[in-house]
């Protein structure tokens, strides 16, 4: 099998060192990819460095229109991107679809912002000292961005960082996953074929190893990075002089409340907790449902539970829950479910494991200090936790060290606000799993779920630096 190449300046590099992908259904080798080396980060760093002299001054109109073919180019090469995503990340078919049509709308939205990044005023005669001056305040791009994603979203989250370093003429290095980068080079393909500059984006596998150098390179301006928390905090540490903008881990709670229409969003609330075998990072792990309702929202929501979160192969059109990504993650969440349940839980749907497929696990009274409800469950395990009081609901919410997005059932407005006011998080859902996110929405966390924000808007923000000109008096 001869492996498959990365881009440098637009240009097929072959290495001697290659990695094998894994098919995470059944095992099976998909490809292989070849791997940078030293020489290969330094000559990708000398063309980004080269090729941002120049990206940086092409206008708002092409970078543009650039995106929009992108967005078009992925949408005429939409079949490959799915039959990437469902092999590599073993993501169900439907899903896989959705993903590339969000990945087209990144791109759109880049297009569309790409025009509206325009000079701001500055009101210089809002003080004494400031009158007889004009202001106006522009962003610039950084440089060089070193961009790391996952395997969840192998192409919807490399669009998030590349999308936005095109629209604001920066240019970056990005490092997809080992266990999934099939998407994230494909991409690069299209990049190249409509015309992105040659340096601009480098896609490239990596040895870990070698991002604290990047890091310590004074060319690395940003690291953008989404990914588990404990990387994402060490590599914060590493990046001493440059930007940093970190999307991680996440045991996203829903609230639902006695008033709310919560027999119409359980299906919303399925689908949060076990679509894609629960691997994102606002995955739906924790319910906490009021006292008076518990027990009917018990049995309706096991009831969906059973007839539509179907396991199994991810090619099937009816699939919902795909396998893991690896026999580690099948492991890891199997010890947990055991320990929660030697340890009191009662499992409402038993564990059962087929290869490398976890079905849908449904957890009641699960220890305080159990694993599965503390940190990152990323599998298809949900927690069932009744409560008296709205105000017990919060706290109880609030107890996680992540702090990423909450979903909150009511229909009472003024409880809302308050979940609005009172949950640290980085979004409150009214009405909404937690899981829903969309491309032009301001999307990060708080506490140990992240650090700056992303979105394209917000991206593009992070992605830029204010200068202001500031003109005293009359000038021709």
């Amino acid at each position: 099998m001869n492996p498959i190449p990365f881009l440098v300046s637009n240009r097929p590099v072959i290495t001697r060192e290659a990695a094998d992908v894994m098919a995470p259904f059944d095992g099976r080798l998909l490809a292989r990819v070849c791997v940078a080396g030293e020489n290969e980060i330094a000559s990708a760093l000398d063309a980004a460095e080269q090729a941002f002299s120049s990206v940086r001054k092409i206008s708002s109109s092409a970078r543009s229109e650039l995106l929009r073919e992108i967005g078009d180019e992925i949408g005429r090469r939409s079949d490959e991107f799915v039959e990437r995503l469902v092999s590599e990340a073993g993501k169900p078919v439907v899903l896989a679809e959705a993903e590339v049509q969000r990945t087209r709308t990144t791109f759109a939205i880049a297009a569309a912002e790409a025009l509206l990044f325009r000079d701001s005023p500055l009101a210089m005669e809002a003080t004494a000292a400031g009158a007889g001056h004009r202001g106006i305040v522009r962003r610039f791009p950084l440089g060089i961005i070193l961009g790391i994603t996952p395997f969840n979203f192998p192409l919807n989250l490399a669009a998030h960082k590349i999308a936005p370093c095109i629209a604001t003429g920066n240019t970056m290095i990005l490092k997809p996953s080992p266990k999934a980068p099939l998407s994230a080079l494909l991409l690069g393909e299209v990049l190249a074929a409509c015309g992105v500059p040659p340096g601009q984006i480098a896609i490239m596998p990596f040895d870990p190893a070698y991002v604290n150098s990047l890091l310590g390179d004074s060319r690395v301006k940003m690291l953008t990075f989404t990914g588990g928390d404990r990387v994402g905090w060490k590599l914060k540490a590493a990046a001493v002089r440059q930007r940093v903008a970190l999307e991680l881990g996440g045991n996203a709670a829903c609230i639902v409340e006695p008033d709310s229409e919560w027999e119409a969003h359980i299906p919303k609330m399925v689908a949060g907790a076990f679509g894609f075998a629960g691997q994102s990072c606002i995955g739906v792990q924790r319910i906490y449902v009021h006292r008076d309702i518990y027990d009917r929202f018990r049995s309706a929501f096991l009831a969906r539970t059973k007839s539509s979160a179907r396991a199994g192969d991810p090619r099937d059109p009816q699939t919902l829950v795909g396998p893991m990504i690896d026999s580690a993650a099948v492991e890891r969440i199997a010890g947990w479910i055991r320990a929660a349940e030697a340890g009191g839980a009662r499992l409402l749907l038993p564990l059962k494991i087929e290869g490398r497929v976890v079905h849908p696990v449904v957890i009641e009274n699960a220890p305080h200090d159990a694993a599965i409800l503390r940190e990152e469950a990323f599998a298809p395990v949900v927690s069932l936790l009744p409560y008296e009081t709205f105000a017990d609901a919060l706290a109880s919410a609030n107890d996680s060290r992540f702090g990423l997005q909450t979903g909150v059932f009511t229909t009472n407005i003024n409880r809302a606000f308050q979940a609005f006011e009172t949950l640290d998080v980085g979004g409150v859902l009214i009405n909404q799993v937690p899981t829903f996110r969309v491309e032009n929405m301001p999307y990060g966390g708080v506490k140990d779920s992240g650090f700056g924000r992303e979105g394209v808007r917000c991206a593009m923000e992070e992605m830029t630096e204010l200068k202001s000109l500031i003109i005293n008096g009359s000038i021709v």
